[in-house]
């Protein structure tokens, strides 16, 4: 199978990102740009470091977020990639830009899916008095983190917890998670049909699939 080619938009740090980069040394896939929309992410500086070509487009230089949207899109199509991973990106992509990379725009998510969408993820976790936390890994829908669930690492919550620790704790199972997911893809075992995830020619399940 030919190489996937990967485009990552970062906004921050990109944790995530370097988990990927560090994958990327030994899977089926290589990272072709990355593109922010922050010119003072630290990710930024991770993907030069490891010889990756990035690009800045602020979403402040727009006058809305369509137009915004569409030069993303017009930057990406220019990359062709076969895969877009969101690390860290903090806008939401409207419909139009959605649709059409439709099956192929994965998102990380820190909470246990369908719980917890949007943000303050591990405050609404401890608010809520759970026993188990986590990350999902979802295919991109026009819904905020309602498309389909992939996979999802768990952990515990313990009795001493704070939202710090367990975003700590959760960003951990992120590295692992991700990188696994996104080979995945990049193997040709991962796909959205008819809006399900499927994995080796089997529908997942709403959760998706431990990744451990």
């Amino acid at each position: 199978m030919a190489q996937c080619n990967v485009v990552i938009l970062i906004s921050g740090s990109g944790s995530n990102l370097q988990a990927l980069i560090d994958q990327s040394k030994t899977a089926e896939y290589t990272i072709a740009s990355v593109i922010s929309n922050n010119a003072d992410a630290y990710g930024l500086q991770r993907a030069t470091r490891a010889g990756i070509p990035t690009l800045v487009i602020d979403h402040r230089d727009f006058a809305d977020r369509k137009e915004f949207d569409l030069a993303l899109q017009e930057a990406i199509d220019a990359i062709n990639p076969n895969l877009l991973v969101l690390a860290g990106f903090m806008r939401i992509l409207g419909a139009d830009f959605v649709s059409h990379f439709s099956g192929r725009i994965l998102n990380i998510h820190p909470s246990l899916l369908p719980k917890f969408q949007g943000t303050r993820t591990h405050e609404r976790a401890l608010e809520a008095g759970e026993k188990e936390h986590g990350a999902s890994v979802h295919f991109v829908t026009e819904d905020l983190d309602g498309g389909p669930v992939i996979a999802q690492e768990r952990i515990k919550v313990r009795a001493d917890d704070t939202a710090d620790s367990l975003q700590r704790r959760v960003l951990q199972k992120e590295h692992l998670l991700y990188p696994k997911v996104v080979k995945w893809f990049a193997g040709g075992r991962l796909a959205m049909r008819d809006g399900q995830a499927w994995l080796d020619n089997n529908p997942l399940p709403a959760t998706g699939v431990p990744a451990s």
